[in-house]
């Protein structure tokens, strides 16, 4: 597990507030993967599971891959109103649940979620004042060469997201941070440290200063007046 620096505690409170991470990139980028095993190395970070309508695909697990939904349900759920974010994909619905995410803020958690980018986008709309994070392939060879390995899509379903990556990559000035995934390792390393220092933003920490450290702070009695106070 990373020793995260993320439970910080000062005068016995938390001094970080819950921040809404969205992570996207081009199609065989690797940032579930990224996602997933850096909620799996620290329990301040939660990763939230997407709906879809598309079916599994061989050893994806409901509930941990996705949740599995019909057509119908997953149009359900929209028109109640509970997802952050839906789009259509390939043919198949995502979406973010607004209450998954409700839900880990109100623990103390951060959230990654990992859509594309027209999901980014409705994100940057609503009020949870995200930070949003795109993943680079190191070169268009080793992108194709992924997906091909795969072996998950068929060739016309494979040709769409070539076609589609070539002009995803051109959406990276709609980002906060830009991270290379060349080496996986490498890779959490570098979202890891975007996770941290977004969380030491002074406009993210100024109203903890300002309403639980300071007071604190001067209410305590200096240790050196009071050892000046016994010498009289």
């Amino acid at each position: 597990m990373l020793s995260d620096g993320l439970n910080q505690t000062i005068y016995g409170k938390s001094v970080f507030k819950p921040i809404l991470f969205v992570v996207s990139a081009p199609s065989g980028a690797g940032k579930t993967s990224l996602c997933k095993e850096i909620a799996k190395r620290t329990d301040r970070i939660h990763y939230s599971v997407s709906y879809t309508t598309r079916s599994p695909r061989p050893g994806e697990v409901d509930g941990i891959d996705y949740y599995f939904v019909s057509r119908q349900h997953f149009l359900e759920m929209k028109e109640s109103n509970l997802f952050i974010e839906s789009a259509e994909v390939y043919g198949n619905l995502y979406g973010t649940s607004r209450k998954t995410i409700q839900d880990s803020f109100h623990a103390g958690k951060d959230v990654l979620v990992d859509i594309d980018i027209q999901g980014a986008e409705l994100i940057r709309k609503d009020n949870f004042g995200s930070v949003s994070i795109y993943i680079l392939p190191p070169s268009r060879q080793i992108l194709e060469e992924r997906l091909t390995k795969r072996g998950q899509d068929s060739s016309e379903t494979l040709k769409k997201r070539l076609d589609k990556v070539r002009q995803e990559v051109h959406a990276f000035n709609l980002y906060d941070y830009l991270i290379f995934n060349v080496d996986f390792g490498q890779a959490i390393d570098d979202l890891h440290a975007i996770i941290l220092s977004e969380h030491h933003r002074r406009n993210r920490m100024e109203n903890f200063v300002k309403t639980d450290f300071l007071p604190r702070f001067e209410q305590e009695n200096p240790l050196l007046t009071k050892s000046a106070d016994n010498r009289l």
